[in-house]
């Protein structure tokens, strides 16, 4: 299913009633600004979707990661909140598209992975270091 709405005043003022908590502010892309900043982006297809995902964030009160997997957990994380939320709101709830966007994260995962030396994968430790298992051995 694809969406094409565009995020209705009405939608952005139920959520500003129904989170008294957060502040959502107009800015040039969706985001989230911890800790209770939910900036909205100009309008474009999936509008809604895209504000309930950065929602969700806000509710898994996501601050910062350490580690790209822990990004892509976070993404993850978000995304099951706004497909719940999508329910609740009547929100067309994109699946493909959903897929499309952590795909962008899975890709630059994957890309940060590869040692540029050898090609194996290399894994990142908690200080945000990636090692390669041949090259650093």
């Amino acid at each position: 299913m694809v969406a094409t709405t565009t995020l209705k005043p009405s939608f952005r003022q139920q959520l500003q009633n129904n989170y008294p908590d957060f502040t959502f502010t107009d800015g040039k892309k969706f985001a989230f600004r911890p800790p209770k900043t939910i900036i909205i982006g100009p309008p474009e297809p999936n509008d809604s979707l895209l504000l309930l995902h950065e929602l969700g964030h806000a509710l898994s009160r996501h601050q910062d990661y350490h580690t790209h997997i822990e990004r892509l957990k976070i993404e993850t994380e978000a995304w099951a909140i706004a497909k719940k939320l999508c329910r609740i709101y009547h929100i067309p709830y994109d699946e493909d598209f959903v897929e499309s966007q952590l795909d962008t994260y899975r890709d630059w995962l994957h890309s940060k992975s590869i040692c540029k030396k050898c090609g194996l994968t290399r894994y990142q430790t908690p200080d945000g270091n990636y090692h390669c298992p041949l090259c650093d051995s």
